[in-house]
Protein backbone atom coordinates (compact mmCIF):
# COMPACT_ATOMS: atom_id res chain seq x y z
CA UNK A 1 0.00 0.00 0.00
CA UNK A 2 2.92 1.79 0.54
CA UNK A 3 3.42 1.94 -3.03
CA UNK A 4 0.25 3.21 -3.95
CA UNK A 5 0.64 6.41 -1.93
CA UNK A 6 4.18 7.44 -3.27
CA UNK A 7 2.36 6.68 -6.81
CA UNK A 8 -0.06 8.88 -6.12
CA UNK A 9 2.06 11.88 -4.75
CA UNK A 10 4.26 11.43 -8.07
CA UNK A 11 1.31 11.24 -10.53
CA UNK A 12 -0.04 14.57 -8.94
CA UNK A 13 3.66 16.41 -9.31
CA UNK A 14 4.00 15.47 -12.51
CA UNK A 15 1.12 16.68 -13.43
CA UNK A 16 1.39 20.23 -12.21
CA UNK A 17 4.98 20.29 -13.92
CA UNK A 18 3.21 19.31 -16.88
CA UNK A 19 0.55 22.16 -16.99
CA UNK A 20 3.43 24.32 -16.19
CA UNK A 21 5.67 23.63 -18.90
CA UNK A 22 2.46 24.14 -21.20
CA UNK A 23 1.92 27.67 -20.17
CA UNK A 24 5.54 28.94 -20.27
CA UNK A 25 5.68 27.26 -23.69
CA UNK A 26 2.21 29.68 -25.00
CA UNK A 27 3.81 32.67 -23.22
CA UNK A 28 6.87 32.71 -25.17
CA UNK A 29 4.93 32.01 -29.06
CA UNK A 30 3.26 35.44 -27.60
CA UNK A 31 5.80 37.50 -26.90
CA UNK A 32 6.24 38.28 -30.48
CA UNK A 33 3.34 40.99 -30.55
CA UNK A 34 3.19 43.90 -27.79
CA UNK A 35 1.88 43.70 -24.69
CA UNK A 36 -1.03 45.77 -23.32
CA UNK A 37 1.22 47.86 -21.23
CA UNK A 38 3.57 48.62 -23.94
CA UNK A 39 0.71 49.72 -26.45
CA UNK A 40 -0.22 51.96 -23.48
CA UNK A 41 3.04 53.52 -23.41
CA UNK A 42 3.56 54.08 -26.66
CA UNK A 43 0.24 55.72 -27.16
CA UNK A 44 0.75 58.09 -23.92
CA UNK A 45 4.23 58.82 -25.33
CA UNK A 46 2.87 59.60 -28.85
CA UNK A 47 -0.60 61.65 -27.75
CA UNK A 48 2.11 63.46 -25.15
CA UNK A 49 4.26 63.88 -28.47
CA UNK A 50 1.22 65.42 -30.40
CA UNK A 51 0.36 67.58 -27.94
CA UNK A 52 3.18 69.49 -27.30
CA UNK A 53 4.23 69.86 -31.09
CA UNK A 54 0.25 70.91 -31.39
CA UNK A 55 1.00 73.57 -28.55
CA UNK A 56 4.21 74.88 -30.14
CA UNK A 57 2.55 75.39 -33.34
CA UNK A 58 -0.46 77.45 -31.65
CA UNK A 59 1.89 79.23 -29.81
CA UNK A 60 4.00 79.82 -33.27
CA UNK A 61 0.53 81.01 -34.62
CA UNK A 62 -0.69 83.16 -32.10
CA UNK A 63 2.91 85.06 -31.55
CA UNK A 64 2.38 85.96 -35.60
CA UNK A 65 -0.93 86.86 -35.16
CA UNK A 66 -0.46 89.45 -31.82
CA UNK A 67 2.41 90.74 -33.98
CA UNK A 68 0.31 92.07 -36.56
CA UNK A 69 -2.76 93.31 -34.02
CA UNK A 70 0.19 95.30 -32.38
CA UNK A 71 1.20 96.40 -35.76
CA UNK A 72 -2.57 97.67 -36.60
CA UNK A 73 -3.04 98.89 -33.04
CA UNK A 74 0.31 101.09 -33.66
CA UNK A 75 -0.93 102.42 -36.45
CA UNK A 76 -4.77 103.09 -35.18
CA UNK A 77 -2.78 105.39 -32.14
CA UNK A 78 -1.15 107.27 -34.95
CA UNK A 79 -3.82 107.95 -37.01
CA UNK A 80 -5.58 109.52 -33.83
CA UNK A 81 -2.56 111.85 -33.23
CA UNK A 82 -2.44 112.58 -36.54
CA UNK A 83 -6.39 113.57 -36.36
CA UNK A 84 -5.79 115.27 -33.25
CA UNK A 85 -3.61 117.50 -34.47
CA UNK A 86 -5.79 117.92 -37.66
CA UNK A 87 -8.72 118.69 -35.45
CA UNK A 88 -5.93 121.56 -33.67
CA UNK A 89 -5.20 122.83 -36.64
CA UNK A 90 -8.76 122.88 -38.13
CA UNK A 91 -9.62 124.95 -34.65
CA UNK A 92 -6.74 127.22 -35.83
CA UNK A 93 -8.14 127.29 -39.31
CA UNK A 94 -11.56 128.67 -37.60
CA UNK A 95 -10.13 131.55 -36.01
CA UNK A 96 -7.76 132.69 -39.03
CA UNK A 97 -11.41 132.41 -40.81
CA UNK A 98 -12.45 134.38 -38.48
CA UNK A 99 -9.87 136.77 -37.71
CA UNK A 100 -9.24 137.62 -40.87
CA UNK A 101 -10.36 137.15 -44.43
CA UNK A 102 -6.67 137.16 -45.76
CA UNK A 103 -4.69 134.17 -47.74
CA UNK A 104 -3.55 132.78 -43.90
CA UNK A 105 -6.94 131.00 -43.12
CA UNK A 106 -6.86 129.24 -46.75
CA UNK A 107 -2.95 128.29 -45.90
CA UNK A 108 -4.31 126.88 -42.54
CA UNK A 109 -7.48 125.22 -44.67
CA UNK A 110 -5.07 123.58 -46.35
CA UNK A 111 -2.87 122.21 -44.02
CA UNK A 112 -5.84 120.95 -42.35
CA UNK A 113 -6.82 119.03 -45.06
CA UNK A 114 -3.56 117.63 -45.81
CA UNK A 115 -3.17 116.08 -41.72
CA UNK A 116 -6.76 114.05 -42.10
CA UNK A 117 -6.07 112.72 -45.67
CA UNK A 118 -2.96 111.71 -43.82
CA UNK A 119 -4.78 110.17 -40.85
CA UNK A 120 -7.29 108.52 -43.22
CA UNK A 121 -3.85 106.82 -44.93
CA UNK A 122 -2.28 105.83 -42.06
CA UNK A 123 -5.82 104.36 -40.72
CA UNK A 124 -6.33 101.99 -43.83
CA UNK A 125 -2.47 100.75 -43.06
CA UNK A 126 -3.70 99.71 -39.68
CA UNK A 127 -7.07 98.82 -40.71
CA UNK A 128 -5.29 96.02 -43.28
CA UNK A 129 -3.08 95.01 -39.91
CA UNK A 130 -5.77 94.37 -37.80
CA UNK A 131 -7.78 92.33 -40.52
CA UNK A 132 -4.69 90.17 -41.01
CA UNK A 133 -4.51 88.97 -37.33
CA UNK A 134 -8.32 87.79 -36.97
CA UNK A 135 -9.71 85.84 -36.63
CA UNK A 136 -7.54 85.31 -32.93
CA UNK A 137 -8.04 81.64 -33.18
CA UNK A 138 -5.16 79.51 -34.32
CA UNK A 139 -6.79 78.18 -37.56
CA UNK A 140 -3.72 76.10 -38.47
CA UNK A 141 -3.45 74.48 -35.59
CA UNK A 142 -7.50 73.47 -35.57
CA UNK A 143 -6.78 72.04 -38.85
CA UNK A 144 -3.69 70.13 -38.06
CA UNK A 145 -5.76 68.65 -34.58
CA UNK A 146 -8.97 68.09 -36.97
CA UNK A 147 -6.53 65.83 -39.24
CA UNK A 148 -5.26 63.94 -36.19
CA UNK A 149 -8.66 63.20 -34.97
CA UNK A 150 -9.77 62.11 -38.18
CA UNK A 151 -6.26 59.84 -38.41
CA UNK A 152 -7.46 58.16 -34.97
CA UNK A 153 -10.76 57.65 -35.82
CA UNK A 154 -9.39 55.91 -38.82
CA UNK A 155 -6.91 54.10 -37.95
CA UNK A 156 -9.16 52.79 -34.66
CA UNK A 157 -12.18 51.41 -36.94
CA UNK A 158 -9.80 49.79 -39.70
Amino acid sequence: MADTGSTSVGSTTNSTAGSTASSTTSSTIGSTEPTTGELINRLTEQTTALVRSELQLAKTEMTEKAKHAGVGAGLFGGAGIIALYGVGTLIATIILVLATFLDAWLAALIVTVVLFVIAGVVALIGKKQVSQATPAAPERTIDSVKRDVETVKGGGSS
